[in-house]
């Protein structure tokens, strides 16, 4: 079952050009799961973070998320590639076969620095690719990245609340 958290536990005082859609991560592990929610802080990320534990329930989200009028369709997707039930490629494939869901951005964050991974996950259309820091540090340094170019400089492909791009 997926839970939504939010970071800072709302949205009053967001700073101008933050976009108001959620962010949907897909993770598996506590302890990775705990250092993103814990850098989106640090780096005050704002946004809703909707998370999905399993490949399987990330599907389900995405198909009862599929028109780009829903406020709860993600501005990102953080995706970990070694994933129960259904793994991350396979989430990222079927999600590129909706709709909505090709024009929403897709990072694999994951541990794998495998050749195939990456390949495969450019090849099912993720925008991006990331290998996990194994220290808070630096993980830290990658959500200051993500955010500043995912959140503040990136054009989203749907208006968030108040119909702002």
């Amino acid at each position: 079952m997926a839970i939504d958290q939010a970071v800072d536990g709302g949205t009053e005082g967001k700073p101008t050009g933050m976009r108001a859609r959620p962010i949907l991560v897909v993770e598996d592990n506590p302890m990775d799961l705990d250092f993103m929610l814990q850098a989106f802080e640090e780096h005050c990320v704002l946004n809703t973070v909707h998370v999905c534990r399993d490949g399987e329930e990330a599907l389900q989200f995405m198909r009862s998320h599929s028109t780009p009028d829903d406020l709860s369709l993600p501005l990102l997707v953080l995706l970990d590639l070694r994933l129960p039930k259904v793994d991350g490629i396979e989430v990222l494939r079927q999600a590129r076969q909706l709709p909505v869901w090709k024009k929403i951005p897709f990072v694999v964050v994951t541990t794998s620095r495998e050749d195939s991974d990456i390949s495969r996950a450019y090849e099912m259309g993720v925008n991006s690719y990331i290998v996990k820091p194994v220290d808070f540090t630096a993980f830290t340094e990658v959500v200051k990245q993500i955010r500043f170019y995912w959140l503040l400089t990136n054009e989203p492909p749907f208006p968030d609340v108040g119909g702002r791009r």
